[in-house]
């Protein structure tokens, strides 16, 4: 009788652990959205622990999800900051031309072509789930420094030099490409630097031009997963509605907040997640 008693405390243990981490993980799926709304980036620094630490998605598969969830909530972003004439189509159009190709190629070709299995180095283990971790950390450890420089230019629109630029624009182009393909992020923190210092976009265009290309990055990237048939729809499907939700939220407070301090608290929030990861990582593969 007493091990039949502890038998159903363990399981009532373990059922309450895992729905206590998918409420957190839904929680965490607002913020999602509201991060993408407020600073225009930021939200698939997020979508890749939570997929993998909150619902126990591997890594390589949460790549994929994070691509479908950033994508559709992004292009929702993009649609509100459109109508408010924040969105520079062509200029989007122009940017993401080398990008989609490189993410759409990345998916399809050289994430499949990696073993899942690639090294054993003194007794450790370079599996490609936590290589993919590993380089997600050291992203979000970029990102957060970026985040945390704080600073707001401001450029008057003018047109592009395309001599000057455009062997540029195809160098950030193609890499966030692979970022986008390779780690499921969307690559924002890269991007709006880029857009405000390439093509001399002001910073709230050049965060609603981000929305759109990150969006058209992220959806046209994941339908080189859409013969993957371990996706779980339904978390999937939940995840995105409440990041949709979080990014309609995140477009209203973003009328009335400050973005630039939510910016940089944002960035340091990344930093210490960024170290926590490489820790948890680097400690469960000895």
């Amino acid at each position: 009788m007493t091990r039949i008693t502890d038998t159903v405390v363990q399981l009532s243990d373990f059922y309450w652990q895992n729905d206590r981490m998918e409420i957190i993980g839904y929680i965490a799926s607002l913020l999602i959205g509201i991060s993408l709304g407020l600073i225009g980036g930021g939200g698939s620094i997020l979508t890749m622990p939570v997929m993998v630490y909150l619902f126990g998605v591997s890594p390589v598969a949460a790549t994929s999800y994070s691509l479908f969830i950033v994508g559709s909530t992004s292009l929702v972003g993009a649609a509100q900051q459109y109508k408010r004439g924040l969105v520079n189509v062509r200029m989007a159009l122009l940017f993401a031309g080398t990008s989609i190709v490189t993410v759409f190629l990345t998916r399809l070709w050289l994430l499949p072509a990696i073993p899942a299995h690639i090294a054993t180095i003194g007794g450790f283990n370079i599996t490609e789930n936590w290589l993919t971790m590993v380089l997600f950390a050291l992203l979000m450890l970029i990102s957060s420094i970026f985040m945390m420089q704080n600073k707001n230019r401001q450029h008057t629109p003018a047109s592009v030099n395309k001599k000057t630029n455009l062997g540029k624009m195809i160098l950030f182009g193609t890499g966030i490409g692979l970022v986008t393909g390779l780690l499921g992020a969307g690559g924002g923190f890269l991007l709006i630097p880029a857009l405000v210092l390439l093509l001399h976009l002001p910073m709230k265009e050049a965060i609603g031009t981000s929305l759109l290309v990150i969006a058209l990055n992220s959806l046209i990237g994941f339908t080189g997963d859409l013969h993957n048939k371990g996706i779980n729809w339904p978390l999937l499907l939940i995840v995105t509605t409440l990041a949709i939700i979080g990014i309609l939220l995140g477009s209203y407070l973003n009328r009335r907040i400050a973005a630039n301090k939510l910016k940089k608290a944002f960035g340091w929030f990344v930093l210490i997640m960024s170290i926590y990861i490489l820790i948890t990582e680097f400690v469960h593969n000895q």
